[in-house]
């Protein structure tokens, strides 16, 4: 339920979880730390919820290459669901007790692995009514991914055939509902266990990667987004895509040459990079609270239990998102 209200801060004080050095989950350390101060545009907001995302694994490594991994000590965290406790205006659309969700401007300033953050209000949506805060967590930088590679770049359509590597993840299990959403016959890659609901969010093709090698089960695909950080993947990836197609290439890690050997197989290529956008966050949430769009939480951790979270995700094959509780709704 949405409240109109709001009590101030009353503490200069926050609990959150730091790393005073990159390294192992182990870095991860609980802290007392000041509250952020809102500056210019942005919104103070209570965090409830925060999600856990391989951005933050990355960062925490030290290894977020082009993402930017911030300065230490610091404070991780992209996604967050929670309460306005102070707007930018008296006047402004996210008032003082308004249920939010967004993304933080990690590594640009602190994250929301903490009680409070202070983010940039277009970075910032009102929460899907139909959504706890525990599950809203888990969809703003995942879902934005999600929707800026199926909905922007590949701009899936009736007709089309996507294939979405790792549709069970975190951005996979958005991208594959997107893509049916409008339309596309959706392929994906995927473990056995979770062939069955991949099919109940709308892929059309499970490829059981740990059995078969994809390129022996299609060809002549419109797109390929590719969410696995494997060269082999990637490489074997070209095989399948028609000429004039589109490979997505979403990972971080080093594919040195994958865009000139697309441009020479007669493919066309590119890389990704989310951009925070409170619009879009809020054309999700009505597709969240109609029902045509699910989010998937596997499991939920206290704050100081985000160790624990890290080292799961990093062994890989977890079901869509990881979230943290932070406070108490």
């Amino acid at each position: 339920m949405t409240t109109t209200t709001e009590r101030p801060v009353m503490t200069s004080t926050m609990r959150a979880v730091v790393i005073t050095e990159n390294g192992p989950p182990e870095v991860l350390t609980p802290a007392e730390i000041p509250v952020p101060s809102r500056q210019g545009s942005e919104v103070l907001i209570r965090v409830v919820a925060a999600g856990v995302n391989p951005f933050d694994a990355e960062a925490r490594r030290g290894l977020a290459g082009v993402c930017g991994s911030p300065e230490v000590p610091a404070v991780l965290g992209c996604d967050f669901s929670g309460v306005v406790v102070e707007s930018p205006y008296a006047a402004h659309p996210l008032k003082a007790g308004f249920e939010v969700y967004g993304v933080a401007a990690v590594p640009r300033s602190a994250g929301s692995y903490a009680e409070y953050v202070s983010v940039p209000s277009l970075q910032v949506a009102r929460k899907p009514k139909s959504l706890s805060h525990l599950e809203a967590a888990g969809v703003p930088l995942a879902a934005l991914t999600a929707w800026g590679l199926v909905v922007d770049v590949a701009k899936a359509h009736e007709g089309q055939r996507i294939l979405i590597h790792a549709g069970a993840g975190g951005v996979g299990h958005f991208a594959v509902q997107f893509a049916a959403y409008f339309g596309a016959h959706v392929v994906t890659t995927s473990s056995p266990r979770n062939a069955g609901w991949l099919r109940q969010l709308g892929a059309s093709q499970v490829i059981d990667y740990t059995s078969v090698r994809f390129e022996t089960e299609l060809s002549q695909v419109d797109v390929v987004i590719n969410l696995v950080d494997d060269a082999d993947v990637a490489s074997r990836s070209l095989g399948v895509v028609r000429p004039g197609g589109l490979l997505i290439h979403v990972p971080t890690g080093d594919m040195a040459g994958l865009g000139e050997r697309a441009a020479e197989a007669g493919i066309r290529f590119t890389d990704y990079a989310m951009a925070p956008d409170a619009t879009c966050l809020a054309v999700i949430a009505r597709l969240l609270d109609s029902g045509d769009v699910s989010v998937y939480v596997d499991d939920v951790y206290d704050l100081e239990e985000v160790a624990d979270a890290h080292r799961l995700l990093e062994r890989g094959h977890t079901r869509g998102k990881l979230v943290l509780k932070i406070t108490e709704d």
